[in-house]
């Protein structure tokens, strides 16, 4: 007998504060951020927390509602961001695992713990915690909310925020000790967590040879952690001078795709036998060849496939592909042939981040990983519609990433 889907949680909507506020960054429409003064959040459900954030940033991710790429799932005035930590300020009657005072990681996905997905620690596919009758028209399926993420994730406000109403809190947060610096806990939100995601996707193991398609914070971070799970090798692809300079410096071989544009054809000269696993983390915007960049002017196609394409090619038989640049419509002119004789496993997904948790936090608190090294410039909050621009830019100093201060963390910083 059939087994009926779960009903979605309806506990989405922002319940605001009867005389508190907070400022927060808005979505006010393409390449528009302002920093807005809104309501404080309250508990709306006794698994929620109230999180009084110290420092939040901004991922490469959030580019897609910044650039306009996701207007359609969007509404003016939506509270961005989906990577933050603070401390506790208040607790709803169901929450258990966390107290008022607590420091805490605040983690993107929403996920309930309860049913068949969460149980087999596929939170990022969790049955009721999105309501989106969009998302399931699109996909056939529900996946998880998440948090600052568009109305086909929930429509739930972000973490750039002073405050953050976090759902289902036992699940979401991750208390954290309060003596570690706050970057390595800031880089352990979702970049960190999404990267181990997109080596355990691709199975990346002892004497693997790995190409890995991006080197923003997250591609930089796949790499590394698949040296830290044992890669023989890692190959480095992008087109950005400073970040594959940076990804030199970490000990990979980086491949400048605007010096080798038939980027698959270079790496199978360097490596004929093909990469045992490659990773794709440049995102769906990424376009090379001319067709994939006209049909997405004039909208035959959303997503491009040329960086999968090339992937597909450069991996060898029967080796993985894992793909973590979140795409989400569609695409033309993919190599469906190519994956299919060649054996190969393409897995893909947001990230299942609590399953990775507290292991990821272990292995920062134990030194055998730093994640800070991503947070290359600090800034105040307030300044976060300036940063936007900058990071859409490859503005930022140091060319990765912002770690944006709210007024509360400056305070606990004196």
């Amino acid at each position: 007998m059939a087994t009926a889907m779960p009903s979605p949680i309806t506990n989405t909507s922002y319940k605001p504060h009867p005389t508190e506020k907070m400022k927060a960054a808005q979505w006010m429409g393409t390449r528009s951020i302002q920093v807005g003064t809104v309501p404080k959040p309250t508990i709306t459900d006794p698994s929620d927390a109230i999180v009084h954030v110290t420092h939040t940033t901004i991922c490469g991710s959030d580019l897609h509602m910044y650039e306009g790429e996701l207007n359609d799932a969007m509404q003016k005035g939506d509270i961005m961001g989906h990577e933050a930590i603070g401390f506790v300020e208040e607790v709803g009657s169901n929450v258990k695992r966390l107290q008022k005072g607590d420091r805490v990681i605040i983690l993107p996905i929403i996920a309930c713990g309860e049913c068949q997905y969460c149980k087999r620690q596929e939170y990022s596919l969790c049955d009721t915690t999105d309501p989106s009758k969009e998302m399931e028209k699109m996909y056939g399926h529900r996946l998880s909310g998440i948090l600052g993420y568009t109305h086909l994730c929930g429509g739930y406000p972000g973490d750039q925020a002073e405050y953050a109403r976090v759902p289902i809190a036992d699940l979401t947060c991750v208390k954290a000790p309060k003596d570690v610096d706050a970057k390595k806990l800031l880089g352990l939100a979702d970049v960190t967590t999404t990267a181990w995601h997109g080596n355990e996707l691709a199975e990346v193991g002892k004497g693997d040879i790995v190409g890995v398609w991006g080197c923003g914070p997250v591609g930089l971070s796949i790499q590394r952690l698949a040296l830290l799970r044992g890669a023989k090798k890692v190959y480095a692809v992008d087109k950005d001078p400073l970040r594959l300079q940076l990804a030199e410096s970490f000990g990979m071989t980086p491949v400048d795709v605007s010096a080798h544009p038939e980027v698959a054809d270079y790496i199978l000269s360097l490596q004929p036998h093909g990469l045992d696993r490659s990773i794709e983390a440049s995102g769906f915007r990424s376009t090379q060849k001319p067709p994939h960049a006209a049909m997405r002017a004039i909208g035959l196609e959303r997503d491009s496939s040329d960086m999968i394409s090339a992937a597909i090619k450069a991996t060898r038989k029967g080796g993985n592909i894992a793909l973590i640049g979140d795409f989400f419509f569609n695409t033309n002119d993919f190599p469906i042939g190519a994956m299919m004789e060649k054996g190969l496993t393409v897995r893909g997904g947001q990230l299942s981040a609590q399953k990775y948790h507290p292991f990821l936090l272990d292995l920062v608190v134990q030194g055998k990983y730093d994640p800070s090294w991503m947070f290359t410039y600090e800034d105040n909050f307030e300044n976060i519609a300036d940063d936007y621009q900058k990071f859409s830019r490859h503005e930022i100093p140091g060319g990765l990433k912002v770690c944006l201060v709210t007024a509360y963390g400056r305070s606990l910083d004196k």
